[in-house]
């Protein structure tokens, strides 16, 4: 961590207003504006005034490096740390400033290894108030993290005072080491991207631990084969495995984001069959760019913000379209696909391609065709393919078995490096990794797998959990549960209203949270709930508490086609009856007309299956998991379609509310 002031208390209040200013103006990275320098002259007078009686260390602009952001000042008295976010002018608490402090005071609790257990007290100080709200109020979650404290410039040393009885029991805190304390965050896919696109690094925000050393040595495995392909004039393709939440949407931008700016003809494209993904990165990293932008001075439009960002971020159906209609070798050497096993099988390509393109003569599989177009390069390609097991969701994905027989019929000349996992059942594909590896085309490594969830820092072993949930493993579900439990709070209700409680309680900050159902959920609009009606990924995902197309309004619901390759820190998932649970196994239903009908079609009942395991990996931190009551009145919502789902749900453990 670091900062750009630091002196103890007393030093501090020795010290004169321009002298202060003079080291943190020598510390900074960035020509200092003069608006901060005139805040910084009104902010010391108010610290000097509220830290008279006090002993400690005082810090101004202590970094929050996942959010790219500073704290305008850190106070450590005795056992207790003060997270203080001035706002200078201001008259009133805005809902966006005491959402600011909190997730600084957030970040810090959740991310800086030596906060976790410290007392943490973020304070809002509007200058201009001319009321102050001094009371320390804990929340449910009982982690030493108080609500905001919201202040005027005379109210600090109260909220001081108030705080340091509060917690009198704490012990003191050991500064060195807290401010030598490890920073392991773990972002969010959308912050990822963003801080790929603008600075081509993630190394600030994300977590140095054995997961994110898993990370690295996947991507350095990636650019060593890419180094190969290069050197020895090669055509190779790589798949990548990993559980749920791994971090394989993070290895493929990092590999195109480090190809940006190449122009030596070795540019990469990141692609991806998942619409909603695409949507909400183009768009996040777009408003980024003109935020950027105009916070320089520069006017630029998030229409030519979003051409700039689609140069390496493209849907895969647009990549295939482009290269029907060009018979050229594509520009990039490398291209990633992400959620590889969901590229359709050649029944669905020729339909669509018979359909909707007029294509009559179109012959091949969706992974044939993207082989075919690298194979274009007289010198050398790579193609990388990560691939999520059990993840296919939807009629006409392939699996991975697809692409790995297009290599063994078509394009015998390319070589293939794979996850040593891709042979494990969830992926299918072990038949043709046989034939493969008799014709000695095969080279495996280890470091294509990762291994680790980093989706929840909270529960690594949420994956693992879901996985058994679903492969009816009561004793080993028992088992995860009771070690992530503590750390990441699942809950079961047969109430929404009680559930959507839950989460607003739950959620801290701009932590976001939303609802989440099965695309096959037909029988959820007793609840208002209904998987037909529209809904906005984009503004679903990106939008803030005051827009009612947001997740947070709990209104608009995300189905498995919306929400996979993302998540949210808290969720709802409504548990219809589609999938029910019975001893012999999990029975699967379609809604049709007025009833329901059972699924046997093999293929259908493990996309459902498969849904459920996206629905029940998105969340962070947390969710509540609702299963409602059922009404005898009703036939198409008997009580036993869901009691028995209910039932094995809280044999496992969980605790309902």
């Amino acid at each position: 961590m670091n900062y750009y002031y630091r002196n103890t208390i007393s030093n501090f209040l020795q010290k004169s207003t321009d002298e202060i200013i003079g080291s943190i103006n020598r510390a900074s990275e960035f020509d200092v504006i003069f608006f901060q320098n005139k805040s910084w002259e009104l902010q010391i007078p108010i610290l000097k005034n509220a830290l008279q009686d006090f002993q400690g260390e005082i810090f101004f602009e202590f970094s929050i490096p996942r959010m790219g952001k500073r704290v305008d000042t850190l106070i450590i008295i005795k056992n207790i740390v003060f997270v203080v976010e001035f706002k200078v002018g201001e008259s009133h608490f805005l809902n966006s400033n005491i959402e600011q402090v909190w997730d600084y005071a957030l970040d810090l609790k959740n991310f800086h290894k030596t906060s976790h257990n410290v007392v943490l007290v973020p304070v809002l100080i509007a200058t201009e108030s001319k009321t102050s709200f001094t009371e320390i109020v804990l929340t449910s979650h009982n982690d030493n993290l108080t609500l905001p404290v919201k202040v005027n410039s005379k109210g600090l040393k109260e909220v001081i005072q108030n705080a340091l009885c509060f917690f009198s029991d704490e012990p003191e805190i050991n500064i060195p080491k807290y401010v030598d304390g490890g920073y392991m965050p773990t972002p969010t896919i959308i912050e990822a991207a963003v801080s790929l696109y603008t600075s081509h690094s993630v190394e600030n925000i994300t977590r140095s631990d054995a997961s994110a050393k898993n990370l690295t040595l996947t991507t350095d495995k990636i650019s060593e084969i890419i180094d190969i392909a290069r050197n020895e004039h090669k055509k190779i393709i790589c798949f990548v495995t990993g559980v749920p939440g791994a971090g394989k949407t993070l290895v493929g931008l990092n590999v195109a984001t480090s190809h940006l700016d190449n122009e030596n003809g070795n540019a990469s494209v990141y692609l991806s069959g998942n619409k909603p993904l695409v949507d909400i990165l183009q768009e996040a990293l777009a408003r980024d760019k003109v935020q950027r932008e105009r916070e320089k001075g520069n006017k630029i439009t998030k229409i030519s913000a979003k051409q700039a960002v689609k140069t390496f971020i493209q849907i895969i159906h647009h990549y295939r379209d482009e290269y029907l209609k060009n018979q050229e070798a594509p520009y990039d050497h490398v291209a990633i696909f992400d959620e590889a096993q969901r590229a359709w099988n050649k029944e669905q390509t020729i339909k669509f391609m018979k359909q909707k393109k007029g294509i009559p003569d179109f012959d091949y599989s969706e992974p044939e065709f993207l082989i075919s177009c690298l194979n274009r390069h007289k010198d050398w390609a790579v193609i990388i393919c990560l691939v999520g097991g059990g993840q296919e969701i939807n009629t006409g994905e392939a699996g991975i078995s697809e692409w790995l027989h297009a290599i063994d019929k078509t394009f015998s000349d390319w070589s293939v490096y794979i996850s040593p996992n891709l042979t494990d059942s969830e992926y299918a594909a072990m038949e043709t990794i046989q034939i493969l590896e008799n014709k000695g085309k095969v080279h495996f490594s280890e470091d294509l797998h990762l291994s680790v969830s980093m989706r929840s820092f909270r529960a690594e072993k949420l994956s693992s959990f879901v996985k058994n949930i679903l492969d009816i493993e009561i004793e080993k579900a028992k088992e995860d549960f009771l070690q992530i439990a503590e750390k990441y709070p699942i809950v079961l209700t047969r109430d929404i209203l009680k559930a959507k409680q839950w989460l607003k309680e739950k959620a801290r900050g701009s932590e976001r949270y939303g609802i989440v159902v099965s695309s096959q959920a037909l029988r959820l609009k007793p609840f208002a709930i209904d998987v037909k009606t529209p809904m906005n990924h984009v503004h679903w995902f990106l939008d803030g508490k005051d827009d009612v197309r947001s997740s947070f309004y709990l209104e608009d619901v995300a189905t498995e086609f919306h929400i996979q390759g993302l998540e949210l820190d808290w969720s709802c998932v409504v548990w219809d009856g589609d999938m029910r649970y019975s001893p012999s196994g999990w029975k699967t239903f379609s809604f049709k007309g007025n009833r329901w009908q059972n699924i046997h079609n093999i293929e259908r009942k493990k996309y459902l299956l498969n849904a459920y395991r996206v629905l029940l990996t998105r969340a962070r931190q947390g969710m509540v998991i609702v299963i409602p009551e059922g009404n005898e009145e009703d036939h198409t919502r008997k009580k036993e379609y869901y009691d028995g789902t209910y039932n094995y749900l809280k044999e496992i453990g969980l605790q309902t509310i």
